[in-house]
């Protein structure tokens, strides 16, 4: 066959312009295609994330989906499997006995009855509560040296202010309050309503409010201590997490050790934050998640949590179920915390706990070299890269936790109160009031000390001070 004639430059020149626009064409319905398909990667991210967060929240109105159609029964099973079988202890004091003769007469047949024997029961109730109210007759007198007003005090008062503000909250009532609000996540419309309905005590919302405020006024000086208490101590648990001051994000800091608790709102979440609670040259145990800020404690002994890192080996592993990585790392990290069972338990000894800390950190170097091609995967590698350091540290410092849980559940009335109040605090002041008696309760608690106790003894003193019941003068609770 004769050879095709070549086209002229004009026809070339046409072919060319018709595979540009050929080209261009595909090159935007590629365009189109990515465009599309990144829209849909968002959206089934975004999908995913809200299923993990419905299956985690746990209170109302969030579900967990359609009930099951066949449930379990609820309660414990019976037979063997229904465990321990308790009751409530015989109360060893008694105020009131009440003899409950036996009827005459058959309730069911109306024949008479016989007695045999006497049994016991009891009952545990609460009295009816009414309001103390006490009258101070104040003998008002002027020095005759200054000849300044000078007023008595007497040792229940809480105040020395008269006229207008002559009516005032018992200490009592007012510790009741703070504990309410702050510990148990109660409104201030709830607590006016228990008080006058429960216990005959009429007062507003809002009085409730400024009450609150005065008493943490009280307790500055105390929070002042617990913070120098926090800066000072071996080993300190921080967290973070999201508050709304006046409906604006800030952030509600915590920091946790064994006897002490100290929360902290800031309007940032970086380490300017944290070093205005710990001092930037804070030198002890540092237990905490994987938030960058925390590395900047560069004086710090390091531990970072296991219980994040264990978390995020699982969700790696839901999302990537061929991915060998998130498994070895879960498994390593999994003998290590047996490594401290063990220790705890006395059945290994401290060279043995050294030799084993050197052997999961040479699997764990061995694993960071056989990361695979998943950018997930490869994401969490550099993180246990940066994190390495600080993996194993509580296998050195028996005194360093694993894991952040103790600052996790000092967070958990924050978020009770957070869901209550709106996201947080409506003012500054509220804000200040929140991490002052927050911490004072936290710190009762962790010390096995009578919150009402504490908080009176507060109100009662005529100036602030540093809380006997935390800091006795005879010693010093670290």
């Amino acid at each position: 066959m004769p050879d095709a004639p070549e086209p002229t430059p004009t026809e070339a020149l046409a072919q060319l312009r018709q595979e540009v626009v050929r080209l261009q064409e595909a090159l935007e319905r590629s365009e189109r295609d990515r465009a599309r398909l990144e829209r849909e990667n968002v959206q089934l991210k975004d999908q995913l994330e809200a299923a993990r967060r419905a299956g985690a929240r746990q209170a109302a109105p969030f579900s967990k989906g359609a009930p099951k159609r066949r449930p379990r029964r609820p309660g414990r099973k019976p037979g063997a499997a229904y465990g321990r079988r308790g009751q409530r202890p015989i109360p060893t004091v008694v105020h009131e006995t009440h003899d409950v003769p036996v009827p005459a007469q058959c309730p069911t047949c109306g024949e008479g009855v016989r007695a045999t024997h006497v049994a016991a029961q009891y009952q545990e109730d609460l009295p009816p509560v009414q309001p103390v109210v006490r009258r101070f007759d104040i003998h008002i007198g002027t020095c005759e040296g200054c000849h300044r007003r000078v007023q008595g005090r007497h040792p229940l008062q809480t105040s020395d202010a008269l006229g207008a503000a002559g009516v005032q909250l018992g200490p009592h009532a007012m510790a009741l309050a703070v504990q309410l609000n702050k510990q148990f996540g109660v409104s201030f419309g709830k607590i006016a309503t228990l008080f006058r309905e429960r216990f005959g005590l009429h007062v507003t919302a809002s009085a409730i409010v400024r009450a609150l405020h005065r008493v943490a006024a009280k307790g500055q000086p105390t929070y002042d201590a617990l913070c120098d208490t926090v800066r000072t101590s071996a080993v300190v648990v921080p967290d973070e997490t999201g508050w709304k001051v006046r409906g604006l994000l800030q952030w509600l800091w915590v920091f946790a050790t064994t006897m002490t608790t100290v929360y902290r709102i800031c309007p940032g979440r970086g380490f300017a934050e944290a070093a205005s609670v710990l001092g930037a040259d804070f030198a002890g145990g540092l237990s905490r998640d994987g938030w960058a800020p925390y590395r900047q404690f560069t004086k710090a002994f390091h531990q970072t949590c296991l219980g994040h890192l264990l978390r995020r080996c699982r969700l790696l592993q839901r999302d990537h179920p061929r991915a060998r990585f998130p498994a070895r790392i879960a498994r390593i990290l999994h003998q290590a915390l047996s490594v401290r069972d063990r220790r705890a338990a006395g059945t290994i000894s401290p060279h043995g706990v050294d030799v084993a800390r050197g052997h999961l950190l040479n699997q764990l170097l061995t694993a960071l070299e056989e990361v695979g091609t998943i950018p997930d995967v490869q994401r969490f590698a550099r993180h246990l890269m940066t994190e390495l350091p600080a993996i194993f540290s509580f296998l050195v410092d028996p005194a360093l936790d694993a894991t952040n849980w103790r600052a996790e559940q000092a967070i958990r009335p924050a978020v009770i109160t957070r869901k209550v109040n709106g996201g947080g605090n409506r003012s500054s002041q509220g804000a200040e009031t929140q991490q002052v008696l927050a911490s004072i309760l936290r710190t009762a608690q962790q010390r096995h000390l009578d919150a009402d106790a504490v908080i009176t003894t507060l109100l009662q003193a005529r100036t602030p001070i540093v809380s006997p019941h935390f800091y006795p003068a005879s010693a010093s609770v670290n």
